[in-house]
């Protein structure tokens, strides 16, 4: 009895790309937008790249998605298309970052002697009893 390994291609594929085409017949250019029916309203829609092939979606190239007409009486709601993928921003970095930061500091002493404020802290909550990183416990109302 012979024991075979993994099975490895011979021959690399080019019928199948990780870009997403054109659904149109004999289009193989790269789809950029996303063409959905809403049947109910009678209304096509087309908007940016789906971020999955949904079943019921069609996938165009920038050709046929500028030369899309919908059936007689029906209406077509043209998104505006994404031109290129999204990017944080650096606000949005620098958030995330000071949440990092703020959910990784040791808590501190929230109030000083006789329930003071502690220098740099925050007042307490009277309805805190204990805190461990970003959860809390909260006394009962009725205690």
């Amino acid at each position: 009895m012979s024991r075979r390994g993994p099975l490895k291609s011979a021959v690399p594929s080019n019928l199948v790309s990780p870009v997403r085409r054109c659904s149109r017949t004999a289009c193989g250019r790269p789809a950029v937008a996303t063409l959905t029916y809403v049947y109910a309203d009678s209304t096509a829609v087309l908007g940016p790249l789906a971020t999955y092939a949904e079943p019921h979606c069609y996938d165009l190239c920038a050709e046929h998605s500028e030369r899309l007409t919908a059936p007689r009486g029906w209406d077509v709601v043209r998104l505006a298309l994404d031109s290129g993928p999204a990017r944080p921003s650096g606000d949005d970095l620098e958030a995330l970052a000071n949440a990092v930061r703020e959910a990784a500091r040791p808590q501190e002493r929230l109030t000083g002697p006789e329930g003071a404020p502690a220098p740099g802290g925050r007042e307490a909550d009277p309805m805190e009893v204990a805190r461990r990183g970003h959860l809390r416990v909260l006394r009962s109302p009725d205690s």
